[in-house]
């Protein structure tokens, strides 16, 4: 088939994968002039006319699922089309390998690096959790190591999207069996849990080079998956216990997202993760579950971890988990330092993310949030909270109104040189601005006319856009009420690190500071945006004041504008910080 054309416009070259279901080959697209991956779904050849119906809509449904799917870490579907009478997925190409080929061909994969794929993973899969997908078939061979650092998820092909009918048959199993959640063998519906569980597998098999469950058969492997625990670690190091704990049999005793992206975020520095220790079985045969070992509220005589060595862990320290308060600070370098993967597709809300965010979005990608090391699982991975990434496009950053804001009015006396301002509680504001108190609760002056937007999907990271133009100049506030950092320096430099694929990226200021009485971090820098992410190319410049309340909830105050605007943006900014009023408690 080499050489073929498919749809009139995909030249088929080599083969570069295959398995169960279909094979992936590498092509051109000769209308675009660019190198892409089509997965030819061979398995329409062997299979009655009505099962050749379920698989196309399985094809789709793969489609649909990734195109919801707003995230670097997760391979872009281009397009779905049939040849032939048999459906065919178009796709990003990644030039790599999967990490099943990693493993085969090196026997293993190093702890840290493992932990740094399982971070890329993990935001990708909370990215998808927060579209409403669940992956239902995390496995080494669905994820690809790129040759240029990136870690992607791909195959949603047996991904079920919350709200459709499933298009699987009563009682039929789906997904690779050395992999499947226990509930699942079982047949209890999956949830974000099940693909969890699956990462921790993925992770086993990545650092001990075998599947942890495999047996001889299917059937006996799925009740090796129910009934035994996997086999002794030899090569796990500080991954073990992250592992240990994501393939806890109970999902309402494995670590939620946030937790799990915090354990493998320290494992990744080389770090034994305390916090995994909760969830691991003690010489008193108990656990106790991570939150109440951080927050020190859990039952007496549980026979659990204590709180960390000799007593003296992070006590009083709030977990991120479901107090909805900030998780014990992580290191001040960024969890990965491997840039985030991928550019912001053309035509992303305002701010061209690469997701999120890092766009990624915690603020994913390139926002200010990132689907981040803490944040991965609550999307800031998408954590996109500020999405950074959409810095790229342009999208949130403070717009600046109309350029006249500090102008007289028409009439005013020529000699007057001194704008009036409206005192407000964090200082004063231009006069002729307004207040908005906006549907999320906090409010803030603006000039008059601009306009409010959402930016990506609205959960416990919430990014609200202003703009008085479209998204050449605009304001980015993200509020997330589950941050993954409780120090908001660490969150920004670890961002930073998703910003490197800006072109010309260029930090100004990355520093701590104190912002109503809290602690904070200020964050500024350049890049040029380019004319494929954006309808504002050229140089930009943003800032970002990042705090975390006395609530917990962590709050981004973000503005990005043309550099050539710069000077009348920086003062806009200000009078932002000086009008800003977080939400309080009714």
């Amino acid at each position: 088939m080499q050489g073929l054309l498919v749809a009139g416009r995909y030249r088929l070259a080599d083969s570069i994968g295959s398995g169960g279901m279909g094979r992936v080959w590498r092509a051109h697209d000769e209308v675009l002039h660019r190198s892409v991956a089509i997965k030819e779904l061979t398995a329409a050849l062997y299979v009655s006319e009505s099962e050749q119906a379920i698989l196309l809509a399985r094809t789709r449904a793969e489609a649909r699922a990734a195109a919801r799917i707003s995230h670097t870490a997760v391979v872009t579907v281009h397009d779905v089309l049939e040849h032939d009478g048999r459906p065919w997925i178009v796709m990003e190409l990644v030039e790599g390998r999967s990490l099943a080929d990693a493993v085969k061909e090196e026997g293993r994969v190093e702890p840290r690096e493992a932990a740094r794929i399982g971070l890329w993973v993990l935001r990708a899969l909370r990215a998808a959790h927060t579209a409403g997908v669940l992956h239902r078939d995390v496995k080494p061979g669905n994820v690809l190591l790129g040759r240029d650092g990136r870690v992607l998820l791909t195959d949603f092909g047996i991904a079920q999207i919350e709200g459709d009918t499933t298009i699987t048959r009563t009682g039929e199993v789906v997904g690779s069996v050395d992999y499947l959640a226990p509930e699942r063998v079982r047949g209890h519906d999956p949830g974000p849990s099940s693909d969890l569980w699956a990462l921790g597998a993925t992770l086993y098999t990545a650092v001990e080079g075998r599947s942890p469950f495999r047996r001889t058969t299917p059937l006996t492997t799925m009740q090796a998956v129910v009934e035994e625990e996997a086999a002794e670690f030899r090569h796990a190091g500080p991954l073990a216990p992250v592992i240990t704990a994501l393939l806890r049999k109970d999902p309402a005793t494995r670590p939620d997202a946030s937790e799990a992206e915090q354990m493998l975020a320290e494992a990744a520095e080389g770090r034994r993760p305390s916090g995994a220790q909760a969830y691991v079985p003690t010489q008193y045969g108990g656990t106790r579950p991570y939150q109440e070992a951080h927050s020190g509220t859990g039952p007496a005589g549980t026979g659990s971890v204590g709180t960390g060595p000799a007593g003296t862990g992070p006590v009083g320290t709030p977990s991120a988990s479901h107090t909805r308060t900030p998780l014990p600070p992580l290191a001040r370098t960024p969890a990965i330092g491997t840039p985030a993967s991928g550019t912001p597709a053309a035509g992303t809300p305002a701010a061209g993310t690469p997701t999120g965010r890092p766009t990624m979005l915690g603020r994913t990608a390139t926002g200010p949030r990132q689907s981040g090391s803490g944040r991965r699982g609550r999307l800031r991975t998408l954590a996109l909270v500020v999405a950074l990434a959409a810095i790229i496009g342009g999208g949130t950053a403070v717009a600046l109104q109309q350029w006249n804001d500090n102008r007289q009015t028409p009439g005013a006396a020529s000699g007057s040189t001194t704008p009036k301002s409206t005192e407000v509680p964090g200082g004063s504001v231009p006069d002729g601005w307004t207040r908005r108190d906006d549907p999320a609760g906090f409010s803030l002056y603006l000039p008059k006319g601009w306009k409010r937007q959402l930016y990506g999907p609205q959960g416990e990271l919430k990014q609200i856009d202003y703009t008085p133009d479209g998204g050449r100049h605009f304001v980015r506030i993200a509020v997330d009420t589950s941050p993954d950092f409780a120090d908001p320096y660490a969150h920004q430099l670890d961002l930073e690190q998703q910003l490197q694929r800006l072109v010309d990226y260029k930090r100004l200021t990355l520093k701590r500071n104190v912002y109503r009485d809290r602690n904070g971090a200020l964050w500024e820098y350049t890049w040029t945006a380019q004319a494929k992410d954006t309808k504002f190319p050229g140089p930009r410049r943003a800032i970002e004041e990042t705090y975390v309340a006395r609530d917990g909830t962590e709050y981004a105050l973000y503005m990005s504008a043309p550099a050539s605007d710069w000077a009348t943006a920086r003062k806009q900014f200000t009078s932002l910080l000086q009008g800003w009023q977080e939400k309080t408690s009714s």
